[in-house]
């Protein structure tokens, strides 16, 4: 019988030499040299053809810039939620939708009786008030019914609850609503260009832009100077020691959920204004795009939400044909869902905590 091998003078057996090589390491350097010569390469050779001019990029930009102050709005929801309950509200986007739908009633009312063009403010006010009020309402019902009987679950189970709110919610609508794709009305006074600093800017994109500025600033303030704001950062720090402290957690996490809302619904308006039209589906593909923004920005950052938005419209707007129209790929803004998504996972890949996020926060 052969003798049992003898363990090394050291007491520890011999190691395989590959075994000490960094491979996750290798693996991302290796990733990452291959999308920095890709999107160099693709870029050089866009730019070498001439096809677009400083004005056709500056128009990009623009479109972008409209674009990712939509997925701002919504990303602030998303961030929103997570910041108080550490879970993810994949219902948000037919939160989105609700308040967009229902508005849609009263413009056709509005188109159809002359008001909506002889008092376009007014009709534009009042489209907002309805959308933000519904999909508000919509937030509060399903964090009462879905969210919170299961807040102290594991946290895969509200992810689950969430998906499947998701699910009921948009064929919910698909039943209420039906399945073709309408029209918004046009309003006249959002027809036309407006030249800013020598660039022609369409109107809708100027309203949607600065629309979503000043929300964002209100929504600054309510969050760092009012006594709602300071409880929701109290409740996201730690539940317990909030409820401890005299906070009312059931009605602000009630309150973080109804801004959420207000925010989508408004968002939702904007959305119409650039694309003019809505399905019982339009919140899911903005929805996860917002998801991506929050993840890009750092999820949990108010202010990360809407940098990640602006920086994703960006990269949509642009990317595919500065990156694609150079290696002959046919219809590039086809592919932006995949430059979307695409950042989605290299951004988990090498920045998980997102620009304003820690990577080894457990919130992130």
């Amino acid at each position: 019988m052969n003798a049992a091998p003898s363990p090394s003078p050291s007491g520890s057996t011999r190691r395989i030499p590959f075994e000490r090589l960094p491979v996750r390491r290798i693996i991302l350097v290796a990733l990452s040299l291959a999308i920095i010569y890709g999107v160099v390469a693709g870029s050089a050779a866009t730019l070498r053809l001439g096809q677009f001019t400083g004005a056709n990029w500056r128009q990009l930009v623009i479109n972008g810039v409209a674009r990712g102050s939509v997925y701002a709005l919504i990303a602030i929801g998303y961030t929103l939620v997570y910041g108080v309950l550490f879970m993810i509200n994949f219902a948000h986007g037919e939160v989105f939708t609700s308040g967009t739908y229902t508005a849609y009633f009263v413009a056709v009312g509005f188109a159809g009786s002359g008001f909506l063009n002889t008092h376009p403010l007014v009709s534009i006010a009042i489209l907002l008030v309805i959308s933000m009020t519904v999909s508000m309402v919509v937030a509060i019902v399903l964090e009462r019914l879905a969210y919170r009987p299961l807040r102290g679950a594991p946290r895969l189970v509200p992810l689950i609850t969430a998906i499947g709110a998701s699910l009921f919610l948009q064929y919910t609508m698909r039943g209420l609503f039906g399945a073709n794709v309408r029209s918004y009305p046009e309003i006249d006074v959002l027809q036309g260009t407006w030249s800013i600093f020598g660039t022609e800017i369409l109107r809708k994109q100027v309203i949607v832009i600065v629309s979503a500025l000043v929300l964002w600033i209100v929504l600054y303030l309510v969050v760092a100077k009012t006594r709602t704001g300071r409880s929701m950062r109290a409740v996201g720090e730690d539940r317990e020691i909030a409820a401890l402290m005299g906070i009312d957690v059931d009605r602000t996490i009630v309150a973080t959920f109804a801004i959420g809302g207000a925010l989508a619904g408004a968002a939702g308006i904007l959305f119409v204004f650039v694309f003019n039209q809505v399905i019982f589906i339009m919140g899911f593909l903005p929805g996860l795009k917002a998801f991506t923004a929050a993840v890009l920005g750092g999820i949990g950052s108010i202010s990360g939400a809407a940098v990640g938005g602006l920086v994703l419209g960006i990269l949509e707007a642009v990317g595919p044909n500065l990156f694609l129209t150079g290696a002959a790929v046919p219809s590039p803004n086809q592919l932006q869902p995949v430059v979307a998504f695409g950042i989605l996972v290299l951004v988990l890949i090498f920045l998980p905590g997102g620009f304003f996020g820690a990577a080894g926060d457990e919130r992130a």
